[in-house]
């Protein structure tokens, strides 16, 4: 009779352990995930003061500039991954836009306004990539564990689901130069 508790104490305290383990994981890509969303506020922040530049030279293109950057959806950790592919595709609207009106107002881009700021948004640039990379990293570790057997019968059990992977997009392969 105490080899059988002894046992099953031993399955519990085994099981525990490796729930524990997921939730750890689990919060771990979701801190990576908040780290991109933090990155990505950021880099809105700095383009925020080019949309402002861009008033005093052309009140069109800064109410384009302001249509695009109000319909952002403010990604955070509990985004999905295609919410945040959203977000990169509406701030490279932003930032064409801003390159068209500097382009036509070469004051604009002289100023050292928009020179600060294009190299803040380069820093945010690198900052975000950076940021997938590690978030990327941390799934790679979830999902393996997830996968993993005998984990994944522990993971199937309390629903602990594989993580979803950012994907190179042709638009991030060829970056454009500040």
């Amino acid at each position: 009779m105490i080899p059988i508790i002894v046992i099953l104490i031993v399955i519990a305290l085994v099981v525990v352990s490796m729930y524990n383990g997921f939730v750890k994981q689990r919060e771990m890509v979701r801190n990576a995930k908040g780290q991109i969303a933090t990155q990505i506020e950021s880099r809105w922040d700095a383009i925020s003061s080019l949309i402002e530049a861009t008033k005093l030279y052309q009140e069109h293109e800064y109410e384009l500039l302001k249509e695009i950057t109000d319909s952002r959806t403010h990604v955070s950790r509990d985004s999905e991954v295609n919410d945040f592919e959203k977000e990169e595709n509406l701030f490279g609207q932003a930032l064409g836009r801003i390159n068209v009106v500097a382009e036509n107002y070469p004051d604009l881009k002289a100023s050292e306004v928009y020179r600060d700021t294009m190299t803040q948004i380069g820093k945010y640039e690198d900052n975000v990539r950076h940021s997938r990379m590690i978030y990327n990293d941390t799934v790679t570790k979830y999902n393996t564990s997830v996968q993993s057997f005998p984990n994944s019968l522990i993971a199937s059990v309390f629903n602990f689901t594989q993580e979803e992977y950012f994907k190179t997009t042709e638009n991030k392969e060829n970056m454009p130069s500040w």
